[in-house]
C-alpha cells in the first residue's frame, strides 16, 4: 500500500479537495503565475535566460514551518466532531458556563491534538528527509572555470551537468554527449512510470561529435523547447548552433531527452536543464499532497451530529420541565455542556491509536513482505472496499514474455516445431556460403515463386532486424568486458529494450539461428548459424508510440546495397497497410483468442532513389516547430503503402504467481474487479478468462464499435437485455457512450460481475474510477504498475461504541449541575477506559487463515453494520438503560449514604465499562486481559490521589462492595444474557467456522 493510494471518502460533496490536478498551466494561473510558454535554452549560460524559472526544489510536503500548525488544526477542527470539543473547551473562559476546573476539558482535547500533531509532524519530517535527501544529491556541472559540484537544489535552467551511471537524472534535460562508444545510453524509468524496461535514449549528433565535454562551452548553441507540460511521452524541441557554416539546426524529440526521477543505466552523459522544480515532467504527473480522511471518520463525524442533536432536544426537555424560569438560554448551554460527554473524546483517540496499531500490523505482516503504508490515518478502508480496478500488464500478468507461435498465412510453428525454423535458417545460410558469390545476390532477389524456406527467412530477418534492442556485454568473471564485446561472447550478452516483447522476439530469433550480436545508433550486426556476421546500416529508425501502435526502420545491407524498409505493429493498424490477403483478420483473432500478444510483420523494398526523396521529406517535416508530429507521421505514412506481408508473431504475457485464486478470492468477498488496460480486445478478453476474472460458465457481452450517439443507444438496449454476465468494451466505445449515455452505462456496468475496458487510456481509467465513485457512494481501490495508471491510482479512494453518561440531572430536579468533576471527568476519558477500549484492536472475528479460505465472510464488511444506525440506537438504547440502573440503583441501595454518591456511581459505571469491552470481545487475547486489569488498577491507585471526590474509607466497607457489585450486574448480566441467546439461536456468519 502506498501514499500514491488517496483513500478520500467517496460522497461527491466531501471530494471538493480530492480533484486531481489537470495540467500546470491551472495550477499557476491560480498562484498568480504566468502561463508556462516555450523557452529558449543556451548552452551553458544560465544567465541568458528570457523568464524566471523556479528552483529545482522538490518539495512533497503538505505544510512548511508556519503553516504546519494552522494547517494541521484546520484540517482537524473542519469536522465536527473535533470542532465540539473545541468549542466545549472554549466555553469554560465564560464564567456563566463553567461547570469545572479548565483541565477537565483541555487537558483530554490537548492530548488528543498531542497525538494529533505527533503523528504529523513525524510524517511530516520523514517527507522532509526524504525531500533533503534528494535536493542535497551532488553533481558535476560544466563551466567555464572546469568542472565543480553542485547541489541539485542548486541546478539552474540552461547548467550543463555531468550523471554517472546508475545515478539519478536531476532535472528534465536534453541529452548532449555519452561516454559510450555506441553513441546511446540506457534509462531505467521505472520511478517514472512504473515500466521495468530500459529506455534506449540518443545524443544531439551535432554535440556527440565534439571532441571533448568542455567543447560544449565554446561553441554558440541553443535548445528551442515546447512549454513545460505533462505529457512524459512526447517532446518537441530544436537545437542550434549558430557558430558554424552554416548553423546546424537538428530536431529534438523523446529520444533525446532525460526526464527527472530516470536513472542512468549505462555510460556517463551530459546534458543541458530545460526544466526545473515545480515544471519538472515528473512533479506536473503528481498530485498536490493533501489531507484524507477516511468512510469511517465520516460516519462516527455523522453520528455526532446526531448524538449533539439529542443532546439538544434533552438539554430543551430539561429547561422545559423547569418552565424556561429565569436566564433559561445560558441553561440550556449548561446542560448542554453538562450532557457532553455522552460523546466521549476518549473515541477520538482510540481511533488515532487503533490505526497506528493497523497501519504496524500491516508493515509486519510476514505473507506481504515489503509493504510499506505512506500513511497511516485510512488502514481500515480496506476493509471496506467494494470495487478492485486493476491493470493488466505488470499487474496480473508478470510483463515476461515468451515467444509462442510464428504464422506465415499457410503454415504455422508453435513451441513444439520450433526446430523445422531453424533447419529452414539453416539450409538457406548454407545454401548461400555455396552459392557463387556472384550469383549469391541475383538467385535471392530474382526467386519468383519463393521456396517456404526462403519465407520463413525472410520472416526471421525482419524480426531479428526490426527492433530496438541493444546487445550489451558484460564481465562475467572469465572474460573481460572488452573482450566479450570484441568477439560476441553469447555468455556475457543480455538484452537491453523497452519492451518485453522486444526482448521475446530477439532471444526467438537467436534460439533459431539468426543471432543479434551487436547494435549501435548507426548499424546492426547478426550473427548466421556457420558464425558469419551480417552488417546493416541503420538509415532511419521509427519508434514505437501509443498513438502509431507501431514501429519501423529502414536498414541497407551492406553486402547487397540493398535498402528495405521493415515494420511492425498492431493488426488494426497494419491491415490497412499490408497487401491485401484474405488470412491476417482471421489469424488475428484466432491467436489473440489463445491470449496471445499479437504482431503484424511487414516490408518494403526500396530503391535509392525512393529513399532519397523520403529522407529530404522526413528531415524537413523533423526541423518544423509547429505541427512537427503530423507532419512526421504524414512523410512515413507515405512509404506505409502497399507493404508485403511477412507473419504474424504471437507472444504470451506470462500471469503473476496466484493471480487466478486471488481474483477468485476477491470475488467470492463480494468485491467486483474491473481490468483497465491499453491491449487489444481479443487480448484483454483472453487474459480476463486464462486469469479466472470471468468464470468459465459465465457469459461475456462484448459491446461492439459505436462511434455516434444513435449505435450508442442501440448497443445499450441490447446489453441491457443480458444478466449476470461480464462485460467487455474498448476505450473508443466507452467514450462514446459516456459522452451520451453516462448515467445509462455505468448503471448497467455496475451490474455486471466483472467489466474489462481494453485500449483503454490513462484518461478514461481515471474518469471510469471517478464516476464509480460518483455512482454507487462505494469504495475503489486502483492496482497499477506504470506511468499511464498514476492518474487511475490517484482518482480511487483506499468499525466503536458511543457510549452514554448518567442521568444525574433529571433526578436532581433537572438542576445543571455536573456529578463528576475535576479529575474524574478526565479520568474516564483517559486512562481509566481507553486502554480496554483500545485493546479492541487486537480482536477477531475469525483467524486470518479462515478468512482467507472463506472470503465471502468479507461481504459483510461492506454492508459496515458495526456502524450502521441501527447499531448506533442499539448502544444509545443500551446506554440509557445502563445509566438509569447506576443512577436510580444507587439511590434505592445507598439511600443512607447518599452523600457518597459520586463513588458510588463512578464506581459501578468504571466496572460495567470494563465488563462491557469484555462482553464484546470475540477472540480473547493475553494483551486484553492486561489492558483490563491495567485500567482497574490504574482506578484502584488513583483514589490515593482523588479524596476531594471520593471517600476510600467507605469504598473499602462490605457493604459498599455488595451494593455495588448488584449495581454492576444488574447493568450488564442481561445484557450477558441477550448475548448467549442471540449466539445460540441468531448465531452470526462467522460461528459456525469458528466452533
Amino acid at each position: 500500500m502506498t501514499d500514491n493510494i488517496p483513500l478520500q471518502p467517496v460522497r461527491q460533496k466531501k471530494r471538493m479537495d480530492s480533484k486531481h490536478r489537470s495540467g500546470c498551466c491551472q495550477c499557476l494561473r491560480c498562484c498568480g503565475r504566468r502561463d508556462p510558454r516555450p523557452r529558449t535554452v543556451w548552452l551553458g549560460h544560465p544567465e541568458k535566460r528570457d523568464q524566471r524559472y523556479p528552483r529545482n526544489v522538490i518539495n512533497n510536503q503538505k505544510y512548511n514551518f508556519f503553516t504546519f500548525l494552522p494547517g494541521v488544526l484546520f484540517n482537524q477542527f473542519k469536522y465536527f466532531f473535533n470542532l465540539y470539543f473545541l468549542l466545549l473547551a472554549c466555553s469554560q473562559f465564560v464564567v456563566e458556563m463553567r461547570l469545572g476546573a479548565l483541565y477537565t476539558y483541555w487537558v483530554p482535547l490537548g492530548f488528543v491534538l498531542a497525538v494529533t500533531v505527533i503523528r504529523e509532524a513525524a510524517e511530516e519530517i520523514r517527507c522532509y528527509m526524504r525531500d533533503k535527501e534528494v535536493n542535497s544529491q551532488i553533481y558535476s556541472k560544466l563551466t567555464a572555470r572546469g568542472t565543480v559540484k553542485v547541489k541539485s537544489s542548486n541546478i539552474q535552467v540552461g547548467d550543463l551537468i555531468i550523471v554517472e551511471k546508475n545515478q539519478r537524472v536531476p532535472a528534465d534535460m536534453i541529452f548532449l554527449r555519452t561516454s559510450e562508444k555506441n553513441g546511446s545510453c540506457f534509462l531505467r524509468t521505472d520511478q517514472l512510470d512504473g515500466e521495468t524496461d530500459w529506455k534506449l535514449r540518443l545524443p544531439v549528433t551535432c554535440t556527440q561529435r565534439l571532441p571533448t565535454a568542455s567543447d560544449l562551452l565554446q561553441i554558440r548553441s541553443y535548445v528551442y523547447a515546447e512549454e513545460p507540460n505533462i505529457d512524459i511521452h512526447n517532446f518537441v524541441g530544436t537545437f542550434t548552433r549558430e557558430d558554424s557554416d552554416p548553423p546546424v539546426n537538428e530536431s529534438l524529440s523523446m529520444e533525446n531527452t532525460l526526464w527527472a526521477s530516470t536513472v542512468i543505466a549505462s555510460g556517463t552523459v551530459v546534458g543541458v536543464v530545460l526544466y526545473t522544480g515545480r515544471e519538472l515532467r515528473s512533479v506536473m504527473n503528481t498530485s498536490n499532497p493533501r489531507s484524507k480522511i477516511g468512510l469511517f471518520d465520516l460516519e462516527v463525524n455523522c453520528l455526532t451530529k446526531i448524538l449533539f442533536g439529542a443532546l439538544v432536544v434533552v438539554s430543551l426537555v430539561m429547561v422545559a420541565l423547569q418552565h424556561f424560569a429565569g436566564r433559561w438560554y445560558l441553561q440550556i448551554i449548561r446542560f448542554l455542556l453538562l450532557f457532553s460527554n455522552i460523546i466521549p473524546i476518549s473515541l477520538r483517540v482510540n481511533l488515532d491509536m487503533g490505526k497506528i496499531v493497523y497501519s504496524w500490523v500491516i508493515r509486519r505482516d510476514s505473507k506481504i513482505p515489503g509493504t510499506v503504508v505512506r500513511s497511516s490515518t485510512i488502514p481500515e478502508q480496506l476493509g471496506r472496499i467494494s470495487y478492485l480496478l486493476t491493470d493488466k500488464t505488470g499487474t496480473l500478468t508478470q510483463n515476461e514474455m515468451v515467444f509462442k507461435r510464428l504464422h506465415l498465412g499457410t503454415v504455422a510453428y508453435g513451441l513444439d516445431s520450433m526446430d523445422e525454423v531453424q533447419s529452414h535458417i539453416f539450409s538457406i545460410y548454407t545454401q548461400q556460403s555455396q552459392d557463387p558469390p556472384a550469383v549469391k545476390g541475383l538467385t535471392l532477389a530474382t526467386k519468383v515463386r519463393k521456396t517456404m524456406s526462403s519465407r520463413v527467412h525472410e520472416a526471421v530477418k525482419a524480426i531479428a532486424l526490426c527492433h530496438n534492442v541493444t546487445p550489451v556485454y558484460e564481465s562475467n568473471g572469465v572474460t573481460d568486458q572488452a573482450e566479450a564485446e570484441r568477439h560476441y561472447e553469447d555468455s556475457c550478452r543480455v538484452y537491453q529494450a523497452s519492451s518485453p516483447d522486444e526482448v521475446a522476439l530477439v532471444q526467438w530469433t537467436e534460439s533459431v539461428g539468426l543471432t543479434l550480436v551487436g547494435r549501435d545508433q548507426s548499424s546492426v550486426q547478426l550473427r548466421t548459424p556457420g558464425g558469419h556476421i551480417l552488417n546493416f546500416t541503420i538509415l532511419q529508425i521509427f519508434p514505437f508510440t501509443y498513438e502509431s501502435k507501431r514501429m519501423g526502420i529502414i536498414v541497407r545491407d551492406e553486402s547487397t546495397g540493398e535498402i528495405t524498409f521493415y515494420m511492425k505493429g498492431a493488426d488494426v493498424v497494419m491491415a490497412g497497410i499490408v497487401q491485401y490477403n484474405d488470412w491476417l483478420e482471421e489469424e488475428c483473432g484466432n491467436m489473440a483468442r489463445e491470449g496471445l500478444r499479437v504482431l503484424v510483420v511487414a516490408k518494403k523494398s526500396l530503391t535509392e532513389e525512393q529513399y532519397q526523396d523520403f529522407e529530404a521529406r522526413y528531415v524537413q517535416a523533423k526541423l518544423s516547430v509547429h505541427d512537427r508530429s503530423l507532419k512526421v507521421a504524414t512523410v512515413i505514412e507515405s512509404l506505409e503503402m502497399e507493404m508485403e506481408l511477412l507473419c504474424l508473431t504471437g507472444v504470451e504475457d506470462q500471469l503473476q504467481t496466484d493471480v487466478r485464486p486471488t481474483l477468485e478470492t476477491l470475488r467470492n468477498a463480494g468485491i467486483k474487479v474491473w481490468m483497465l488496460t491499453g491491449d487489444k480486445l481479443e487480448t484483454a478478453t483472453c487474459t480476463a478468462k486464462n486469469a479466472h476474472l470471468v468464470t468459465r460458465t459465465q457469459d461475456i457481452h462484448t459491446f461492439r464499435l459505436v462511434t455516434n450517439r444513435g449505435e450508442a443507444h442501440l448497443e445499450l438496449n441490447a446489453f441491457r437485455r443480458k444478466h449476470d454476465c461480464a462485460l467487455v468494451i474498448s476505450g473508443d466505445s466507452l467514450e462514446v457512450c459516456l459522452k451520451y449515455y453516462e448515467y445509462e452505462f455505468m448503471e448497467l456496468a455496475c451490474q455486471c460481475p466483472a467489466v474489462v475496458c481494453c485500449r483503454c487510456a490513462p484518461t478514461q481509467k481515471a474518469q471510469i474510477v471517478r464516476l464509480l465513485q460518483e455512482r454507487t457512494g462505494k469504495l475503489t481501490c486502483a492496482v497499477g504498475d506504470g506511468g499511464n495508471d498514476v492518474s487511475m491510482i490517484q482518482e480511487a479512494d483506499c468499525g466503536v461504541g458511543v457510549e452514554g453518561k448518567a442521568v444525574f440531572s433529571s433526578v436532581f430536579y433537572f438542576a445543571s449541575v455536573p456529578l463528576y468533576q475535576g479529575f474524574l471527568i478526565i479520568g474516564y476519558s483517559t486512562i481509566y477506559t481507553m486502554f480496554p477500549v483500545f485493546s479492541l484492536v487486537l480482536d477477531k472475528d475469525v483467524k486470518s487463515e479462515v478468512a482467507m479460505l472463506y472470503p465471502e465472510l468479507y461481504k459483510d464488511l461492506l454492508k459496515g453494520r458495526p456502524l450502521s444506525y441501527k447499531t448506533f440506537l442499539i448502544w444509545v438504547l443500551i446506554s440509557i438503560y445502563q445509566g438509569s440502573i447506576i443512577m436510580y440503583g444507587a439511590l434505592l441501595l445507598f439511600e443512607s449514604e447518599f452523600v457518597h454518591i459520586v463513588a458510588i456511581s463512578f464506581t459501578s459505571l468504571i466496572l460495567t465499562e470494563l465488563l462491557m469491552v469484555a462482553l464484546t470481545i470475540q477472540t480473547w487475547h493475553w494483551l486484553m486481559i492486561v489492558a483490563e486489569l491495567l485500567s482497574l488498577s490504574c482506578y484502584i491507585a488513583s483514589l490515593v490521589f482523588l479524596h476531594e471526590f471520593i471517600d476510600v474509607y467507605f469504598i473499602a466497607t462490605l457493604s459498599f462492595l455488595w451494593k455495588v457489585t448488584v449495581i454492576t450486574l444488574v447493568s450488564c448480566l442481561p445484557l450477558y444474557v441477550l448475548k448467549y441467546l442471540r449466539r445460540r439461536f441468531s448465531p452470526p456468519s462467522y460461528s459456525k467456522l469458528t466452533s
